[in-house]
This record gives structure tokens, C-alpha cells and sequence, in this order.
């Protein structure tokens, strides 16, 4: 039952949003305008309801609710077709959810406890970390089935394949290591269990090894040490007869470059979009550290919030958002200028954060209040929490669609 500090609070919501629409109209006025036959949806992923809530975001409204495995975790769009997939951990499946009808079109099994997917850049293959069985699936999404299981550490807790298509990197959570694969990058015809050739190296040292980007140029990865207090950067070997590979030898191999030292349990990282820095959010520091990728090198560390535990950089470079799970509330981080630029309130505990396709919305799926707060990145007021949407019992993951009528 909500408290009675969250009700009031929601009600205030509710209210002023009815205001809005009274002034404005039931249209999307003073948004930007949307193509004819234009469609977006974002997909919430509810672990305490087994379910997955389909937002509209074109008329800001819940669209419907998805049954799907037991406890669904994270998600993965896929980049070339019209698919989003849902890692359900207790049931050892993945759904495959049809966006053009917005169903559950096939359930694929894969093994113990999926605990992250991710789609490589052709859209023909997955891969899944399987938390429960120390391994990782090849999943074809053609034939949509399990093809291949590759052998990884101690719980597997993300999976994540470069932009080039060449390398699989997979982070051990519970033997506090890194697993690097090389992967054949899909070409027509070529049969997903072919992707994964070797196990191409192994890296210690990473306590609680988590949350990894990748360089857009596939260069170096960076790891969150989660249950520490630094970051792992590490090279990823270039392709043998590219130019990088000819002018030194040595960046053929993957390499250990740096354990960088940030705040207290690292569990996020967010990318600028140029790959020219990383943000880390230390969630028991209340602060995040911002990397600078080209010199492997710590610019600083600031207070953001209580616990941050999710960022997401804006795609023109210049704000930084981090969910405050402890203060519910977004606070804003201005690279371009080097400070705090306010913060917006949201649900009970933000989390899983995403934009909207033109970055109009940011979308915060609020943990322990069971809804998705949306706030408007741009007004004359600066941003603002616009409405707050239903979703299902604690939401773990928010990805979004977009989609124009054929």
C-alpha cells in the first residue's frame, strides 16, 4: 500500500496533469511534431509481475501488458528489425515481443537464470549471460533457438559484443573476472553457432565485476569493480592486417591498461555518445567519477545524489542524468560547463533510464513505486517531470521502439 507521502505526491501528479491537458488539449501540443504513421513504444520489463508494460509515448499512455516468463530482467531491441527481447531469469527463457503488433511472438530457452542479452549490430544473433550456469548463449534469432553455449566464469552477469562485430566481452560477477571471446562477425548465410571461435583471454582482479561499455571504435572496454572501488580498462586486440594492428604489434592481444580508482561500489557506467569520456555511478559514495577514455585517466569525482545507481549522456555530449534511487529524483550534470544543473523528482527509487527517440523524454522506471516517471528534457522552466505511467511490481529494465508505418 502506498504511504501517504506518495499518494499526496501522486496526486499532485495526476492533477497537474489533468491541467495540462485542459489548457492544451488531449494531442501532443508543444512537442514535437511526428510523422504521419509514426509509432514509438517503450517496454518495461517487470520483475515482481512477470510481465512487460508497453508505454505508447506518441500519445503518452499506457498501451497494454505483456505476459511473459518469471522474472523478467533485462532487455534488448533489436537494431535492424521490429523485435524486443526479454531475459525472463527464473524461467531460463528468453520472450520475443513483435513490436508492430506489440506481442509475445516466441519464447526461446536458453539456460540457468539469463541475467542480460544483447544484440549484435547485424541483428541476426544474441548473445545471453547466463548467470546460473556459468555460460553464454548464441542465440540465432532467425531460427530463433539456443545454436551454441560458451563456457564463461562464475556468474555471468552482462554480455556485450563490440560495434565491429569482433569481440565478446563478458563480465564475471561471481569470480570477479572478465571474459574476452572472438567472435566472426555475421555474414549472409553463416550459421550463428559459428560465431564464437575461442576464448581469447581472461582478466582477474575485478571485484564484483558488472556494468561494461565499449569504445565506439571497439578499442578499449571498461568494467564497474561493483563490490570495489575502481574501474578495469582494459585494450581489446585489433584486427589482424588493420592498420592499428600494423603500426604495433603489441595491440593484437588484448591488454590490461589501468585499475582506476573511483568511488565507493561503482554499479554504472554511461558513455558520452563520442566515446570521449565515461561516467561512473558510485552508489554508496553519492557521487560519480567521470574517465576520460583516451588517457585512461580519472578527471574527478563528484556528489550527484543519495545512491546513484544509473546515468545516461544526452546524444549532443553535453548533460549527463543519474537516477538518485535514495533522494527520487534525477539530478543533471553539465559537461560542457563542469557543475550540477538541477535535478527533477520522479517515482519511489528511479533506476532503468531511457530517452525517447528524438530525446524530447527521458523516461525513469521507479523502482520500489511500480510506474515510469517522464520528464520533459526541454521547456521554457528548464526540465521537468511531465506525467508519471503505470507500470507493474518492481520494474528492472526500459528500452524503447520506434517504429513508421510500411
Amino acid at each position: 500500500m502506498p504511504t501517504p507521502r506518495r499518494s499526496s505526491f501522486r496526486f499532485q501528479i495526476v492533477a497537474a496533469f489533468a491541467i495540462l491537458l485542459a489548457l492544451f488539449g488531449c494531442h501532443r501540443n508543444r512537442f514535437p511534431d511526428v510523422p504521419a504513421g509514426y509509432r514509438e513504444y517503450a517496454y518495461v520489463s517487470n520483475a515482481g509481475s512477470n510481465t512487460v508494460t508497453v508505454l505508447d509515448l506518441v500519445y503518452l499512455r499506457q498501451d497494454r501488458t505483456l505476459q511473459v516468463g518469471t522474472n523478467p530482467t533485462k532487455m534488448a531491441v533489436n537494431p535492424t528489425r521490429n523485435e524486443v527481447y526479454v531475459a525472463n531469469a527464473q524461467s531460463g527463457t528468453i520472450s520475443v515481443i513483435n513490436a508492430d503488433a506489440n506481442r509475445v511472438v516466441a519464447t526461446i530457452a536458453v539456460r540457468h537464470r539469463p541475467s542480460f542479452i544483447t544484440v549484435e549490430p547485424s541483428g541476426h544473433r544474441a548473445y545471453v549471460a547466463n548467470y546460473g550456469s556459468n555460460s553464454v548463449s548464441i542465440v540465432d534469432l532467425d531460427l530463433r533457438r539456443e545454436v551454441f553455449v560458451a563456457g564463461a566464469g562464475e556468474q555471468p552477469i552482462q554480455v556485450h559484443i563490440s560495434p565491429d562485430g569482433r569481440t565478446l566481452v563478458v563480465t564475471n560477477h561471481g569470480s570477479n573476472s572478465v571474459s574476452v571471446f572472438d567472435v566472426i562477425p555475421y555474414r549472409a548465410g553463416s550459421p550463428a553457432s559459428a560465431a564464437v571461435t575461442h576464448l581469447r583471454s581472461t582478466f582477474s582482479g575485478c571485484p564484483g565485476a558488472a556494468d561494461t561499455v565499449i569504445l565506439p571504435d571497439s578499442s578499449k572496454a571498461f568494467v564497474a569493480c561493483s563490490t570495489g572501488h575502481q574501474v578495469m580498462a582494459l585494450g581489446l586486440a585489433a584486427e589482424p592486417g588493420s592498420w592499428a594492428a600494423k603500426q604495433n604489434a603489441s595491440l593484437t592481444t588484448d591488454r590490461m591498461l589501468a585499475l582506476l580508482d573511483v568511488g565507493k561500489m561503482p554499479v554504472h557506467l554511461a558513455m558520452k555518445p563520442d566515446g570521449g569520456e565515461i561516467f561512473v555511478s558510485n552508489f554508496d559514495s553519492d557521487s560519480f567519477s567521470e574517465i576520460a577514455t583516451w588517457t585512461n585517466e580519472v578527471g574527478g569525482t563528484y556528489s550527484i545524489g543519495n545512491k546513484p545507481v544509473r546515468g545516461i549522456v544526452s546524444r549532443d555530449n553535453s548533460t549527463l542524468w543519474v537516477a538518485n534511487s535514495g533522494a527520487d529524483s534525477i539530478g543533471l550534470y553539465s559537461i560542457d560547463d563542469g557543475k550540477l544543473a538541477g535535478s527533477v523528482r520522479t517515482g519511489s527509487s528511479p533506476d532503468a533510464l531511457a530517452f525517447s527517440a528524438d530525446e524530447h523524454l527521458l523516461l525513469a522506471a521507479d523502482t520500489h513505486s511500480g510506474d515510469v516517471a517522464v520528464i520533459r528534457t526541454e521547456g521554457k522552466q528548464g526540465p521537468a517531470l511531465f506525467t508519471i505511467l503505470p507500470a507493474g511490481v518492481s520494474p528492472d529494465d526500459i528500452v524503447v521502439k520506434a517504429l513508421r508505418e510500411k
